[in-house]
């Protein structure tokens, strides 16, 4: 079976084997489909005359090759695989139903990764100015849940025709909506035909041809003179239209919608939204909020597979817990929809998925239990088959130095006794060699694991190669030539002001009182609600000359003379991509040529680099060769682009680095290659993100079970105890840090994002009354 579906630039080719049984009462939260294969080409590949499906295929990239894709119900998935690997592409592929074997009338609901060129993380905006008029947040959600305005249009038009003193009104409305409703139809089975082959898809094609007189003789009944129409037919479909119109009025009644409303009220209040900001235009929201009312819109659904695509993107550590608790609550719940997340954040997954859905090599595989788990079973397995291989090769060779000699002794003394034992260990080295376990990890036996082939060998022992591992380096901080603190804040106080003379009273200010120095090698976190001014602070540690539209109103911020700073700004990527698309021609190498040259040229602070010097920065952020060269910036993912921006930081070498939500957009493997790097890294680190695992290992130094006795992830500061200092830059003392900032005050955190957390854990437990 095989489907077919466009996008703007690029198409999804999708086959797979399909049951010829029917099924009458199908699971719709369940999936179970064989030989899968996704493939993404070109638009004019997939399109173009005279090439078949198979050539179109090979011209584009393979995301999935004969992978099995199931699904059981109730269960909640987390979707693991490198960035690029196709993630987003197989979840489209079952959104949209473009997989053979879906059923049209499974209920999907996705939240897909938002265009990142207007999110905004942190500020929702005051007024609906930018966008006044149009439903607000809370109707936005529960129309798009329920399908509510589509409900009204068809009430609206029955009950104009049924009101009517026209004596054809009420037939002319029914019959309107009748065929509205089989083009919809229509337009399903034009699908189903499409995305089906061989006897299965002649049925799919015979039955959209039948379907299709039928909407042609819709079309003309709509069409139909009045003087054409009988009155017994008139009376029939009069009555039809009342009984329709009762029916769709039952599933508006106020008391249905508010049940609607009210549920849809907690879960924008779980994901952040006040009451008032509730009531503001829907079109007013910046991205990152947007995301959040899309994220609400699904939660709310009625679904059988629910599938979010990075939901914790944009999402404070409130929203992040609050949203844990959401989902594991559906387990509750009568029938609990089949889930699948994709998520970088290790403690969110861990704690909402019960399995693992792994894409890796173009293939599905399958765990029950969380990432740490799967990834310690790996290794065990990996020294186990280690092992018994070889085992099995000094067992091999020993039998066949025996062979060799039984052989040699029999020809030569014409001993066929000697001969028949040596064919006869031939025979077993041939047969018994080989895994001497079952899939099920019981005692092989060839009767039983390979029925009906004894003829067969059993599988070689393969002992699983380790991908090659997400990597990243970071240079070393220059010289200071002279001791000092890096930043200093003393007793700062800061606040946006109105523009101009308003009756409303100033707003209080952002920041009160901050005192705050960051030295060579410290480790500092800071946690807070969004909207708490986090983005404010890092802004006056990176930059206090540019307060704009700001006033600092009293304190010091002192940088040291010779500080080089790398700041990366959670806009860090819809920055890149508006770059991007104004020009589409650029590359990560040329946009790094152009800012080394222009800093260089103008009495910068760096040196000219050379072209190989570029290259070596960007391979060591993971861009290595055409990578770099010649994929333009506009077609790099979101990962790839946070790698970009951190070349442009790192070719400065800078003695302190500012990051503000750096592993958004990263995958698992990057996440961990990122906090290995900076935990080891022998600059000062200021840390904002909500990310509780990476806030862990960078600033608290804490160390997993599977980086023990990693050399590589060593500082030698012993901070994996969570303690506030150790040992770390040569003389002198690393500091380690949590701070939370709330209500303008920054506060210190003794037990770090333990301490954050519980709090968090508390109100979201009063949030849900729990």
């Amino acid at each position: 079976m095989t489907s077919i579906a466009a996008e703007s630039v690029s198409t999804i080719l999708v086959s797979c084997k399909q049951t010829r049984f029917h099924i009458e009462s199908p699971n719709y939260r369940e999936l179970d489909i064989e030989g899968l294969n996704i493939t993404v080409t070109s638009r004019a590949a997939a399109t173009g005359k005279g090439k078949g499906k198979g050539k179109a295929a090979a011209e584009g990239t393979e995301i999935l090759n004969n992978a099995k894709l199931r699904l059981k119900a109730g269960s909640r998935y987390a979707l693991v695989g490198r960035n690029g690997s196709g993630k987003s592409t197989l979840l489209k592929a079952i959104a949209e139903k473009l997989i053979p074997g879906i059923p049209e009338e499974t209920r999907v609901s996705i939240l897909q990764q938002t265009d990142l060129s207007d999110a905004n993380s942190d500020d929702l905006p005051a007024d609906g100015s930018s966008g006044r008029g149009g439903p607000t947040v809370l109707e936005d959600v529960v129309d798009k849940a329920t399908a509510k305005s589509e409900l009204e249009q068809e009430i609206e038009l029955l009950s104009a025709g049924v009101s009517s003193t026209e004596p054809y009104a009420a037939l002319q409305a029914l019959r309107k909506l009748r065929h509205e409703r089989m083009q919809k139809r229509l337009f399903i089975l034009d699908k189903d035909a499409r995305l089906r082959s061989g006897a299965r898809g002649l049925q799919a094609r015979k039955a959209l041809v039948e379907y299709e007189k039928l909407v042609a003789q819709s079309a003309s009944l709509k069409e139909q003179a009045a003087e054409d129409i009988s009155a017994e037919t008139l009376q029939t479909e009069i009555q039809e239209a009342v009984d329709m119109l009762a029916d769709l009025q039952l599933q508006v009644e106020p008391s249905r919608i508010a049940d609607t409303e009210s549920q849809a009220k907690k879960i924008l209040a779980g994901l952040g939204f006040t009451e008032a900001s509730m009531s503001k235009p829907a079109r007013s929201l910046s991205g990152g909020w947007r995301m959040r009312s899309s994220l609400a819109t699904a939660l709310l659904q009625e679904t059988d597979i629910l599938i979010l695509d990075e939901p914790t993107n944009f999402l404070d550590l409130l929203g992040i817990i609050w949203l844990q608790r959401h989902l594991q609550s559906l387990e509750d719940s009568a029938a609990p929809p089949t889930l699948i997340v994709v998520s970088h954040d290790r403690e969110f997954a861990s704690s909402v998925c019960t399995d693992l859905l792994i894409l890796k090599d173009k293939t599905l595989t399958y765990f029950h239990g969380d990432l740490p788990t799967y990834e310690s079973a790996q290794a065990e397995k990996k020294v186990h088959l280690t092992k018994m291989k070889e085992a099995q090769d000094k067992q091999k060779a020993h039998m066949q130095e025996t062979i060799r000699q039984n052989l040699a002794q029999g020809r030569k003394k014409d001993d066929l006794n000697k001969i028949r034992q040596a064919k006869s260990r031939q025979k077993r080295l041939d047969d018994r060699m080989g895994m001497q376990v079952n899939e099920k990890g019981g005692r092989f036996k060839l009767n039983r694991d390979l029925a009906g082939y004894h003829y067969a060998t059993r599988a070689e022992i393969e002992v699983p190669h380790d991908e090659r591992p997400v990597t990243l380096s970071l240079p070393d901080p220059s010289d200071l030539r002279f001791p000092g603190s890096l930043i200093s804040l003393e007793g700062v106080t800061f606040s946006y002001h109105h523009r101009h003379r308003s009756p409303k009273p100033q707003p209080p200010p952002v920041l009160q009182d901050v005192t705050l120095t960051v030295s060579p090698g410290d480790r500092i976190g800071i946690l807070g609600l969004n909207g708490a001014g986090k983005s404010t602070l890092i802004r006056l540690l990176v930059n206090p000359s540019n307060t704009t539209p700001g006033v600092l109103q009293h304190g010091t911020i002192t940088h040291h003379p010779r500080l080089k700073l790398g700041y990366y700004s959670q806009h860090a990527v819809a920055a890149l991509q508006t770059l991007a698309r104004v020009q589409p021609d650029l590359t990560a190498l040329s946009l790094l040529t152009r800012e080394t040259s222009s800093s260089s040229s103008g009495g910068g602070e760096g040196e000219l680099l050379s072209e190989g010097d570029l290259r070596g920065i960007l391979a060591r952020v993971g861009l290595p060769g055409r990578l770099a060269t010649d994929v333009p910036v506009a077609k790099l993912s979101g990962g790839q682009l946070v790698r970009l921006e951190l070349a442009r930081l790192l070719w400065r070498r800078p003695g302190c680095l500012v990051l503000d939500e750096v592993t958004t957009h990263l995958d698992y493997e990057t996440v961990s290659a990122l906090r290995a790097a900076l935990r080891a890294w022998p600059g000062a680190v200021v840390l904002v993100s909500h990310d509780r695992w990476f806030v862990r290992g960078v600033v608290e130094g804490v160390v997993d079970e599977e980086e023990e006795g990693d050399d590589e992830y060593d500082d030698g500061d012993g901070g994996s105890d969570g303690g506030r200092a150790g040992e770390g830059t040569a003389g002198g003392r690393r500091t380690r840090v949590v701070y939370k900032l709330a209500g303008g005050k920054l506060v210190e955190l003794e037990d770090g994002v333990r301490q954050f957390e519980e709090g968090m854990e508390r109100r979201v437990r009063k949030l849900m009354g729990g």
